[in-house]
């Protein structure tokens, strides 16, 4: 018996001893093997310096918070300059996702270059109308289709008159009674003379000169001819057809050289002068153009369209220039002086004003009030409010000055949002500090004559403890 207890002594030292040193191992330091290379150097955070209003209230904070909106301030780090008033501050993220691009504001002489939609028309001066000043009838029409080319000298018709022919004879007979008593009766030649003149005044007058003079009783009849190289666009005639005296029988028209009209807005129009170039372009001339200059500007402004006519002269020996043709117009004017030249995509016109966007460094933005000068094409020159070398916004530019116009409002309202922020801050104390004597806990005498309010656990206490 001794024995085993001696044994189961022991055995309980032993354990002891073993959980002893299972303990020690297991809290003393466990040493790490050396590692061959360096760790990395953990890397630098930037500072926070303080977190300002994310609406542009002058309202900042040194621990992060919200507004009464909910929105998180947004933390200014060190490095970082402060948004300025009127300035717009985006992250890069931001501008990635709206899509802003900017360009350089250089300098250039921009010239008063206008395009203008123009049609080819007839050239006024070179229209040509047969009007016969004597009644007859159309013998033998030989310009007898609308569109059709003569040539100068080129018999058009040929007329039969009573009236012309009454003249013809007339001229005649007097022509050869004047010749035959010019030497036996001097007086009567003269008379004869007188009225074969007179003849041929009336025939002049009716400007048959050239025609045709029958004699021995020929019948005359009167070949009337084209004036020169044309085309005839008209013809309410044909063959045999009676005519009055001044009516028009046939209308010819010299198409070598052709009217080019365009159609300018009046605002565009103050620069041009007659002698500027110009160039006409049309889709029947494929990478072709017509150089030509300012023939005339119209004087009077069109009521309906709102527009100046402006009329160029250009040659047209081929004649691809039809009459009715559409086409477009680029006017050149002199160049202006060297100014500051954005995009036009650059300008935000309100109305009342113009807006550009300048990138003053990366994700800050400044809109500017400018003063705009001339536009040519897709450019356009600002006299003052942008300097030379500055980048500017040409896309996305209106959801930026959305958010600009937001923060210089909520800037205007400042000063009275931050009084009463203020007045909050001084205001905001514990309820105990806050309570002024009297007026929650009253005064000593206040309390005295009071009388006292019955407790309603007073008589629960005392049927409970009756009970």
């Amino acid at each position: 018996m001794k024995t085993m207890n001696a044994f189961a002594l022991g055995a309980i030292v032993l354990l002891a001893l073993g959980v002893g040193g299972w303990w020690g191992r297991a809290s003393a330091p466990v040493a790490m093997p050396a590692s061959d290379s360096a760790t990395p150097a953990p890397k630098a955070e930037r500072r926070v310096l303080y977190y300002r209003n994310p609406m542009g209230l002058p309202d900042t904070s040194p621990v992060p918070k919200k507004d009464s909106m909910g929105m998180d301030y947004i933390a200014v780090y060190d490095g970082e300059a402060p948004a300025e008033p009127g300035t717009v501050v985006l992250p890069p993220e931001k501008v990635q996702k709206l899509g802003v691009r900017t360009a350089l504001a250089t300098r250039e002489r921009l010239s008063a270059s206008v395009r203008a939609s123009a049609r080819v028309e007839i050239d006024e001066t070179r229209q040509f109308v047969i009007a016969p000043r004597f009644e007859g009838w159309i013998e033998r029409l030989h310009a007898n289709q609308t569109g059709m080319a003569v040539r100068r000298g080129q018999p058009l018709m040929t007329l039969y008159s009573p009236a012309l022919l009454a003249a013809q004879e007339e001229y005649r007979i007097a022509d050869e009674a004047a010749m035959r008593l010019g030497d036996a009766d001097p007086s009567s030649a003269a008379a004869m003379r007188q009225l074969r003149d007179a003849a041929q005044a009336r025939l002049r007058n009716w400007q048959v000169s050239g025609a045709r003079l029958g004699r021995g009783g020929e019948t005359a009849r009167l070949a009337i001819t084209a004036p020169a190289d044309a085309v005839v666009v008209d013809k309410p005639v044909v063959e045999g057809d009676r005519f009055e005296a001044g009516q028009t029988v046939l209308r010819l028209v010299d198409l070598s050289s052709v009217w080019v009209v365009a159609e300018v807005p009046v605002s565009q129009a103050s620069g041009l002068a007659v002698g500027q170039p110009a160039q006409f372009s049309a889709p029947n001339l494929p990478g072709e153009t017509r150089e030509a200059e300012i023939d005339f500007l119209q004087p009077v402004v069109d009521p309906d369209s709102r527009t100046v006519a402006v009329r160029l002269v250009l040659p047209n020996p081929d004649g691809t220039l039809r009459p009715g043709l559409f086409g477009e117009v680029l006017l050149q004017g002199p160049p202006d002086a060297e100014a500051v030249v954005v995009p036009r995509s650059a300008v935000i016109d309100s109305g009342s004003r113009q807006i550009v966007l300048v990138q003053l460094a990366e994700g800050r933005f400044e809109p500017r009030t400018v003063r705009l000068g001339r536009r040519a094409g897709d450019r356009v020159a600002v006299l003052d409010g942008v300097e030379e070398g500055e980048q500017v916004v040409v896309a996305a530019n209106f959801l930026i000055d959305a958010e600009s116009n937001l923060s210089s409002a909520l800037q205007g309202l400042a000063p009275a949002s931050a009084a009463e922020h203020d007045h909050d801050t001084d205001t905001a104390t514990p309820d105990a500090d806050r309570a002024e004597p009297g007026h929650e806990h009253g005064t000593a005498e206040e309390l005295r004559d009071e009388p006292a309010k019955p407790d309603p656990h007073a008589g629960h206490a005392g049927h409970g403890g009756e009970h």
